[in-house]
């Protein structure tokens, strides 16, 4: 395993490449309602980071067609952009990846389509709660299990599962980087986290079993159960005076955890 630190000036750059990513996240909200298709989502994505000078990282990427990943319902992760069109109760989850001056920020959330079921709203409110209890874990001295175990205990509960076979990951000058970051584990396991680590940590929940299956696209994954699914993804910085979120939401308070 070879994990790549990042200095302080790269980690800034990481935080522009993630300050484009957030303004892309606010501009597909506002557009995500009944009778939108997701290929239309995947499009204003596209043409809006690129008019910032940054390019879509998932574009292309091992063979992606899509700009975003835009995961409808019981679909958790990786749905290509087509022709399905958004219906009220849906949920969808949105995957960004923004590239600017060789730099990756990555992220993902999960939105109502309209009113939605109280179970869909819980599994929301879960999930995201999930993350930012992981956020707390970003600091040097603690571990990978730490981060997992925040996670795994929020999201079990509740009720919920925590997807087992899909992992977060380093981030960096790579869309992928060492090491993994299993949304499980135990407190104290795993690699001691270092200042300069650039994390991608994203919570995958289903509100059934933790199983998954790949579609024969061989790209969308959804919960073998036909459950509902939720993901919600930060790219953080481990520094010295704690956890930095470089793709913060707008409405929360601020780009670094308290």
């Amino acid at each position: 395993m070879a994990i790549i630190t990042k200095s302080a000036a790269e980690i800034d750059a990481m935080a522009a490449a993630g300050a484009v990513l957030v303004q892309t996240m606010d501009l597909l909200a506002a557009k995500i309602r009944p009778g939108v298709s997701t290929s239309a989502l995947d499009e204003a994505a596209e043409r809006f980071i690129r008019s910032q000078g940054c390019v879509p990282a998932f574009k292309g990427y091992r063979g992606f067609p899509g700009s975003i990943c835009a995961s409808p319902n019981h679909m958790v992760v990786h749905g290509i952009p087509g022709r399905y069109k958004l219906k009220r109760g849906d949920i969808l989850s949105v995957d960004i990846g923004v590239v600017k001056d060789g730099w990756v920020a990555d992220a993902a959330r999960t939105f109502p389509v309209g009113p939605i079921s109280a179970e869909a709203q819980a599994l929301l409110e879960v999930t995201e709660q999930s993350l930012l209890l992981a956020v707390q874990e970003c600091r040097p001295g603690r571990h990978l299990g730490d981060i997992g175990h925040a996670v795994q205990r929020h999201v079990e509960a509740h009720g919920f599962s925590v997807i087992r076979t899909l992992v977060g990951h380093g981030v960096g000058r790579a869309m992928h980087e060492d090491p993994q970051v299993p949304n499980y584990g135990r407190p104290g396991a795993g690699i001691r986290l270092e200042p300069g680590m650039v994390l991608a940590v994203e919570p995958m929940v289903n509100v059934g079993t933790h199983t998954v299956r790949v579609d024969r696209d061989g790209w969308s994954i959804f919960s073998t159960d036909g459950s509902l699914a939720a993901h919600f993804e930060f790219t953080i910085a481990v520094t010295e005076t704690g956890p930095r979120i470089l793709t913060p939401w707008h409405e929360s308070a601020g780009s670094r955890a308290a």
